[in-house]
């Protein structure tokens, strides 16, 4: 009985799959969520008919040709112990789940040429598959948890190495890691620094995207860019030595006014009323006899 209701809650969730993506086709647009909730769904069936630690390929419907999905049991200790690695996705010793589970299960997914279609970043192009992994609770034995489990990594972090990066004649510079979060948003952009190789220390979608303006307009922005900045620094320099040349002007014209009131001849001051006034000292000149003729 509740294997008839698994396959026909697959059923209903690839129709409502198909439905969307018809209903989106006009916009090209589609809900990576879904597509999760569909992998859960069909990983659950395949880990129901195989063994802890080994990696199997989970079947896809045929209108979901070109992805790949595979899932694989494991004991929390063992991911503690050894890790767990696949061609695109290594996951280092010393990493553990964030609450405690006792056996976990990791669902990997490769949408392949369904990427860009699922994922998307404005003025970016995708330039390999988008990849990703899911963890979950599968300590009953029966069927997985419906909530991700979140890893925390210890010492290295998780490598993603991704073997078709159509970007060859593009430096490593140019290329970004993008790592996207749920409903496909945008969770982390930054740089790539070994070609072909992103790292993280979270569970999610992964991929690598270049600037999709074109080169010789993408250098002419650039220049835009370092013109203005240099404009702003020269004008904000002109600004401050203007202002620094008018106060050294203000401060000469201060000091020769001071100069000439030290060197001029002080006049005595008297009060008239409550004012004080400037005075002329009283010194007239001496009288001089044109003759010494005295009467």
């Amino acid at each position: 009985m509740g294997s008839g209701t698994s396959w026909l809650t697959i059923i209903f969730m690839v129709f409502s799959l198909l439905l969307s993506s018809i209903i989106a086709g006009g916009s090209d647009s589609y809900d990576p969520d879904a597509l999760d909730a569909l992998f859960h769904s069909l990983a659950n069936q395949t880990l129901m008919k195989h063994h802890t630690g080994t990696l199997k390929k989970v079947p896809l419907p045929s209108n979901l040709s070109g992805m790949e999905v595979s899932v694989i049991r494991l004991r929390s200790g063992s991911l503690w112990n050894r890790g767990t690695n696949t061609s695109i996705i290594k996951i280092p010793p010393r990493v553990r789940t964030l609450h405690y589970v006792k056996r976990l299960a990791i669902v990997y997914d490769n949408l392949g040429n369904w990427s860009s279609k699922y994922y998307h970043i404005p003025g970016y192009s995708l330039v390999s598959p988008v990849v990703g992994f899911n963890v979950y609770d599968y300590s009953n034995l029966t069927s997985l948890g419906d909530e991700k489990i979140t890893l925390i990594t210890r010492n290295e972090p998780i490598v993603i190495h991704f073997p078709n990066v159509e970007a060859k004649d593009r430096q490593v510079t140019e290329l970004k890691c993008v790592e996207f979060g749920d409903g496909g948003s945008v969770l982390e952009f930054k740089n790539m620094t070994e070609r072909n190789v992103c790292v993280t220390g979270k569970t999610g979608h992964f991929s690598v995207a270049v600037s999709s303006m074109p080169m010789e307009k993408e250098r002419v922005w650039k220049w835009w860019v370092i013109g203005f900045v240099a404009g702003a620094i020269g004008l904000v320099f002109l600004v401050s030595v203007g202002v620094i040349i008018v106060g050294m002007g203000r401060r000469m014209k201060v000091k020769t006014m001071e100069k000439e009131s030290d060197t001029a001849v002080a006049l005595d001051t008297f009060w008239v009323g409550g004012d004080k006034m400037p005075s002329a000292s009283m010194i007239r000149t001496q009288p001089v006899l044109e003759h010494d003729y005295v009467p």
